[in-house]
């Protein structure tokens, strides 16, 4: 709430990662929030200091405050260790991945008027990763699908579309063929809609959506799905607004919060302050809201949007030629100014 302040963990990450959470807490100092930050690091940094890419401290530290800001981590393509965002999903047991994915006034993009919000189930199907070799040459992976897991994410998809004053929630599967699995994911979805009978519910097979979703993207609102269809979704309906660059993402668990950038470390570009840190500074907005600092998360998200609009100081991702700093620097003098930091 405001006046308060707050305590946070902050995981900077890897690649870019250190560049563009520190241009987000500049921006979070600029609105005046006070946050005192406990730095851990994860990945690929960690690993090379204490030989594990999820150290104790940093559980601890998550657990301990409930929140957390992330940065994104490195993972290696077929070698070396294990995703850091699946791993500390799975520590924390941050059940429900939330990616609201909204066009950006001067963000130019296929589509305009695109809403629509991802929640995505975060602990089993085949990101289970339970897989092994029968024979050489070929590999079973386990496709995971629980009562349990399916209901309580519908049920987090169906209070937050009646929470936010959402239109409808949309079930996504494959229950056409895989009548087990993706049967009980839509049986208990269908179970606890007849619960929010104020919430207008849907069902429809994720590949007739990924159809939908680039034809007329409008028609959707709140999908939940399965983790594996919501992986690819989501980035499907990232790039209906702009690219994995300016879309948020959270991940909830019982009383624990982890919000975080959800594109990649690109390691090309690391230490070039060159990086667009807009991704992370909509989740940071995100995790405004979560912890009641609604009105500084407003004077952000106007901040942000000015800068945008007006189009004079981006990154080169979207067509111009500012540094990490500056972006970050322009939208803290559009803070304190009270025309763009104003929500009429």
């Amino acid at each position: 709430m405001a006046g308060t302040t707050h305590t946070l963990t902050l995981i900077p990450g890897d690649g870019i990662g250190p560049e563009v959470t520190t241009a987000v807490v500049s921006v979070l100092d600029a609105a005046g929030v006070s946050i005192n930050w406990e730095r851990h690091d994860a990945g690929l940094v960690a690993f090379e200091t204490t030989g594990h890419t999820l150290p104790a401290k940093l559980l601890e530290s998550v657990t301990r405050n409930t929140v957390a800001l992330k940065g994104p981590c490195t993972t290696p393509i077929g070698e070396g260790f294990t995703s850091v965002n699946v791993g500390l999903r799975k520590a924390l047991n941050l059940y429900a991945n939330l990616r609201p994915v909204k066009n950006l006034p001067g963000v130019a993009s296929r589509f305009a008027n695109v809403d629509l919000v991802i929640v995505r189930e975060n602990t089993e199907d085949l990101y289970a990763g339970l897989e092994h070799v029968i024979v050489p040459g070929v590999v079973e992976s386990l496709k995971i699908i629980t009562e349990a897991a399916s209901t309580r994410i519908a049920e987090f998809a169906f209070s937050h579309a009646r929470r936010e004053g959402r239109r409808k929630v949309t079930a996504i599967h494959k229950a056409n063929i895989m009548k087990l699995g993706d049967g009980l994911f839509l049986d208990s979805v269908r179970a606890v809609s007849k619960r929010f009978t104020d919430v207008p519910f849907d069902e429809k097979i994720v590949d007739a959506v990924c159809m939908h979703l680039v034809m007329h993207p409008e028609q959707f609102d709140v999908l939940v799905l399965p983790n594996l269809y919501g992986d690819i979704v989501s980035d499907l309906c990232a790039g209906l607004v702009g690219g994995l660059g300016v879309v948020p993402g959270a991940n909830h668990g019982a009383g624990v919060a982890v919000f975080e950038a959800v594109h990649g470390s690109a390691p090309d570009i690391a230490g070039r302050n060159v990086a667009n840190p807009t991704a992370l500074l909509l989740s940071a907005i995100m995790m405004l809201r979560h912890l009641g600092e609604t009105d500084a998360a407003l004077s952000v998200q106007a901040a942000l949007d000015a800068v945008l609009m007006a189009g004079q100081v981006r990154t080169r991702d979207l067509g111009g030629t500012a540094s990490t700093t500056e972006f970050a620097g322009a939208i803290c003098a559009a803070l304190a100014s009270p025309s763009s930091s104003t929500i009429g």
